[in-house]
C-alpha cells in the first residue's frame, strides 16, 4: 500500500478542544506531512497563520454535524471560512430533506454552497449511517448535479454510528468518479487494515483522528 499520509485529513472535531489540542494537530500534521487538517470553522484562521508556508491543506466544515441548517446559513459559513483561508469545506446534507423526498431542496442547498464556496472544493458529508442504500445512490446523483467536488461517509456524531463502510464506499465509487468526483471516507477509521480496505474500495481521502496511529502501524 502507498504512503497513507497523503490521504489522510487529520481530525479534530471535538467541541471541547482547545488551542493546545489544536497545536498538537498542526504539530502532528507537519511531522507525519499529512494532506490536510479537518477542523471546526472557528479555528480555521488560527490553523491559515500557523500552516503558514507548508503545502498542507486546511479543511472545514459547514452546516455541521446535523446539515439541518437553512441553506443560506450554509452558504454564509462557507464563504466565511473561505475568506479567512479554508482550502476545502466538507458541507453536511440535509438527511431530513431526502428522507422526506425533497429533492430540489436538496439539490439547491448544495447548489447554493457550492457556489459560495467560489474555486475551493466543495465535498458533501451524506451520513451513510442514516441513509438506505438508495437514499445514497440518489444523494451521490444529486452531488453530480450540483457539480461538487467530494462524496463523503460520514460526520463520526452518530450515536452509536459506523462510520465508513467498505461497501458504501465503493458503491459512492462506482457512481461518482465516471463524473469526475472523488470520495472521502470518515468516521470510525482508527487502524491501518481499515484505511487500506477504503484505499482499495476506491476513497481518495481518509479523515480520521487516528493519522498517526495509521501511519505508525
Amino acid at each position: 500500500m502507498e504512503d497513507f499520509s497523503k490521504y489522510i485529513e487529520h481530525t479534530l472535531l471535538k467541541q471541547d478542544a482547545v488551542k493546545a489540542d489544536f497545536i498538537k494537530l498542526f504539530d502532528e500534521a507537519k511531522k507525519y506531512g499529512f494532506l490536510g487538517v479537518c477542523i471546526n470553522p472557528a479555528y480555521v484562521k488560527y490553523a491559515k497563520e500557523y500552516l503558514l508556508g507548508t503545502n498542507i491543506k486546511i479543511v472545514t466544515v459547514v452546516g455541521f454535524p446535523l446539515g439541518a441548517n437553512l441553506t443560506q446559513v450554509k452558504a454564509f459559513e462557507a464563504q466565511k471560512a473561505v475568506e479567512d483561508g479554508a482550502d476545502e469545506i466538507d458541507m453536511v446534507i440535509n438527511v431530513s430533506a431526502i428522507k422526506n423526498k425533497e429533492w430540489d431542496y436538496v439539490l439547491e442547498d448544495i447548489e447554493e454552497v457550492k457556489k459560495a464556496c467560489g474555486k475551493v472544493p466543495l465535498k458533501v458529508i451524506l451520513e451513510t449511517d442514516l441513509l438506505s442504500s438508495d437514499e445514497i445512490e440518489k444523494a451521490c446523483i444529486l452531488c453530480i448535479e450540483a457539480k461538487a467536488d467530494f462524496v463523503k461517509t460520514s460526520t463520526g456524531f452518530v450515536k452509536n454510528g459506523v462510520g465508513a463502510k467498505e461497501e458504501d464506499v465503493k458503491k459512492m465509487a462506482e457512481l461518482v468518479k465516471p463524473y469526475g468526483l472523488k470520495v472521502k471516507a470518515s468516521g470510525g477509521i482508527r487502524d491501518r487494515q481499515k484505511a487500506e480496505e477504503l484505499i482499495r474500495a476506491g476513497a481518495d481521502r481518509l479523515g480520521t483522528s487516528s493519522g498517526v496511529q495509521i501511519v505508525s502501524d
